[in-house]
């Protein structure tokens, strides 16, 4: 008998809709008609043990009992799920082959091995294990992915990569949090101070930004415009660029902060001629925005709707599972493995059903384009979120599944539309000694550009542009009308929203202060996954460390007060950064789990200690917990 074990049982019954047929439902099981059978887990099954399972005395929370570190780690049932663990166990035991069917990402990959091992299933039959990698619940898709099964021992180091975070995480979260809960208990605190190596830094972020508000002091800088006409009398701007002489009346960023320096240029040209030193024409080609990994969506859907990471994730899973009109959600990827090219027409034919808005747009794409976004080097476990060839009337989505899916819908389709043509110019002055930039865009073709709405970041851009220039060229001459003084003052940076703090998590490197570190990072590893950031905003809004302030994401005096009482390395994603670098290597073979592990152990007696307890003084509030949750898959 072959069992195969999905990680949910919306994917069980889409595997089991493409095995033979008639089938026999059961408790927690379907029995095939050639005696195979399809089971389940329900997401993790098993959960890292709390403390006093190592220790009855650490069900006491005490600060002479940290650091607290397993010798031999312990894994437990989960109560609400344990029928099911019983299920799995007796299958197991019946079975003479195992298909391993988690979800295409290494807690996927994770949750089943822990099963397949905490059942003790022979070695033998571990090793013969087969791994089944499904991201599209359609049956055409599942009949493919069941037929092209790979060695399970082939994705053993990313299993080990998802238990050294899961027990890496238990180590941090267990001790930063029972040090900072009593430190908060002890000044009149009730509620939780959770320490986590994601949520942390995250609320790290945000307290930051605040700070970085109040703290700000508008200043006042100038710009100055020269009015230029040319011999047959065509006007256009140019800007002052400031030279090198100039950096003692200017800030880090460049802006000129001396008003008096600003007229003094105004009076040298004005009335001046000028020679055109460069004149620059290039058509630039804008390839259509690769399709959506989570992130991206989550980003765009929080612009547009105003909707939180978790309601995109959530209305994400039903597409998915429920409707099957998406493929896997939890995706970090934007690219599409190559032989998708040819479902190219059948998708957009069942887009142009479920959303008919975008009928128009799929009758003009061109399904002969072949773009970037199909490129099987650049697919790993997951490709990007697209929708799926199924056809069911979108009347029946409610209206945010229906947003989201427009969106997944739309970026797809812009694949098969033509680069965007803009047409860019630059003229290069000098007038009286000084240099002046004038630029200027205009688009020649739309291309994939015409499925979307210009954004309000693009306004401010264009703002800032011409939309023509004078035909001039190097030698040329031009006469400066006047000089225009512009007086602007430096704005505070905005406070952060669902959409910028989730693109601040994406691309952490910015925020990262190592140097080393920030060339590792750029254009690679996020804060958090994919499949996490979701929860760990939702739990910093749950444990009260942030409010909502309309769409403007606040730190409360909670979450205040945590940040100030921990040394700067747990408050900043530089530790987490590390840690992401290392979990990517262990999952490619290129680092160890134990060594990783070691140097964690080492340091936390360090990282206590540097605690300052005295921060909580006058907190007060709190919501002491009802029940406290127990360590699971998803502790950061």
């Amino acid at each position: 008998m072959i069992l195969y074990i999905a990680e949910k049982p919306s994917l069980a019954r889409a595997m089991a809709e493409v095995l033979p047929k008639p089938q026999q439902k059961g408790e927690g099981f379907i029995r095939l008609a050639n005696g195979d059978v399809v089971s389940w887990c329900i997401g993790h099954l098993l959960e890292q043990a709390e403390p006093d399972a190592y220790d009855p005395v650490f069900k006491q929370w005490r600060r002479e009992h940290l650091p607290i570190i397993p010798d031999d780690w312990k894994l437990v049932a989960k109560p609400k799920t344990k029928k099911q663990l019983a299920v799995l166990k007796k299958l197991l035991k019946e079975a003479d082959a195992i298909v391993h069917a988690g979800d295409p990402d290494r807690e996927g990959q994770l949750l089943v091995d822990e099963v397949i091992s905490y059942c003790k299933v022979p070695a033998t039959k571990r090793e013969a294990v087969q791994r089944c990698l499904i991201s599209d619940l359609n049956p055409t898709a599942v009949k493919k992915s069941l037929a092209a099964l790979k060695p399970n021992k082939e994705f053993v180091p990313l299993s080990v990569s998802a238990l050294a975070r899961s027990r890496a995480d238990w180590l941090y979260g267990i001790n930063m949090t029972r040090l900072c809960t009593l430190a908060g208990r002890s000044a009149g605190y009730n509620g939780v101070l959770s320490v986590g190596r994601v949520q942390t830094p995250v609320l790290g972020l945000v307290v930051r930004r605040d700070r970085d508000i109040a703290d700000f002091k508008p200043k006042p800088f100038y710009e100055v415009q020269a009015l230029l006409q040319t011999d047959s009398e065509e006007q256009f701007r140019a800007k002052w660029q400031p030279s090198e002489a100039c950096q003692p009346w200017q800030d880090e960023e460049g802006r000129v902060l001396s008003r008096s320096l600003a007229e003094n240029v105004i009076r040298r040209i004005t009335g001046q001629p000028g020679t055109v030193l460069a004149a620059d024409r290039k058509r630039q080609r804008i390839p259509p925005p690769l399709p959506y990994n989570l992130s991206a969506l989550q980003i765009d859907a929080a612009r547009r709707f105003g909707l939180s990471a978790k309601q995109v994730l959530d209305v994400c899973q039903g597409l998915y599972e429920r409707h099957k009109l998406i493929t896997y959600p939890r995706s970090d990827n934007r690219y599409l493995p190559a032989e998708h090219f040819g479902l190219g027409p059948s998708v957009l034919a069942a887009i142009a059903v479920v959303c008919p808005a975008l009928a128009p747009a799929v009758a003009q794409a061109d399904t002969g384009i072949r773009g970037r976004a199909w490129n099987d080097s650049k697919v790993e476990a997951h490709h990007a979120i697209i929708p799926t060839t199924r056809k069911t009337d979108g009347a029946r989505l409610s209206g945010t599944e229906r947003q989201i899916y427009e969106l997944v819908a739309r970026q797809y389709a812009a694949q098969f539309y033509p680069h965007q043509e803009l047409d860019e110019k630059k003229v290069e002055v000098e007038i009286a000694g000084g240099r002046f930039l004038a630029k200027a865009r205009q688009q020649m073709v739309p291309g994939w550009k015409a499925l979307f709405s210009q954004s309000k970041d693009e306004q401010e851009e264009d703002d800032e542009l011409q939309s023509r220039l004078p035909a001039l060229k190097a030698g040329d001459r031009v006469q400066c009308l006047q000089g225009e003084l512009q007086e602007k003052q430096t704005q505070p940076p905005r406070p952060f929203t669902d959409a910028t703090l989730l693109s601040a998590m994406t691309h952490i490197a910015r925020y990262v202060t190592d140097g080393e570190l920030k060339k590792i990072l750029r254009d690679t590893d996020g804060l958090g996954t994919e499949a996490t950031r979701a929860g760990i905003i939702e739990l910093l809004f749950t444990r009260g460390f942030l409010e909502r302030q309309g769409r403007q994401i606040h730190a409360t005096e909670a979450g205040c007060r945590l940040i100030a009482s921990l040394p700067e390395s747990a408050t900043t994603p530089d530790m987490t950064a590390r840690w992401e670098a290392v979990l990517d290597a262990i999952s490619r073979k290129q680092a160890g789990y134990r060594q990783f592990m070691e140097q964690l152990q080492g340091q936390l007696p360090m990282l206590i200690d540097s605690v300052r307890p005295e921060t909580f003084r006058g907190l007060q509030g709190g919501k002491p917990p009802r029940k406290r949750k127990r360590a699971g898959k998803r502790r950061a």
